[in-house]
């Protein structure tokens, strides 16, 4: 039997975006940075900004560019208000969209806030060998997120496939 492999520390970025909150008030990127981190990966850069499609496709475009950067958690901008963009700004940057992070989110979340969760526009791709995941702005969804899908998918020991070991640049692991 195949001993199990080490864990792959990744470096992670987070955005929050908001109209009305400061980093201070943060509760969301707050609690996606420590679960990162509490996780055993490495918190890159965490920024807060406007909702705007131009400065999110900025920033996001500046850490996809950045070969040290290997995930990218994207918290606010995913419901169906005028200033939710977020879907929007990101979808044109993803060579590959991942389907099943925002219908296995969706999934979760109607356990929680039932048919509420067909508001949520939660999605997730992989662009220029970086993993961008958008999820809702509550703290609550943030931890669904987190520990429903995103801690195991970006844990290099789980199984039977997992996507650390596709962002690490030079490390090649199977997937299913």
């Amino acid at each position: 039997m195949k001993a199990r492999e080490d864990f792959l520390k990744l470096n992670i970025a987070v955005l929050t975006l908001s109209d009305t909150r400061t980093l201070e008030q943060d509760s969301s990127g707050q609690y996606l940075a420590d679960a990162l981190q509490e996780a055993g990966h490495q918190l890159s850069d965490r920024r807060l900004i406007k909702d705007d499609i131009y400065q999110m496709r900025a920033i996001v475009s500046t850490w996809i560019a950045e070969p040290g950067i290997h995930t990218i958690l994207i918290t606010g901008g995913t419901g169906f208000t005028a200033r939710d963009s977020t879907p929007e700004a990101l979808r044109p940057l993803f060579d590959k969209e991942i389907s099943g992070f925002g219908e296995l989110f969706r999934q979760y979340s109607a356990e929680e806030i039932g048919s509420s969760t067909i508001q949520s526009r939660a999605i997730g791709g992989l662009a220029n060998k970086t993993l961008v995941f958008c999820m809702p702005g509550s703290t609550g969804a943030c931890r669904t997120a987190w520990e429903r899908i995103l801690k195991e998918q970006l844990d290099s020991r789980h199984r039977p496939c997992n996507f650390a070991g596709l962002v690490v640049r030079g490390h090649h692991q199977a997937h299913g």
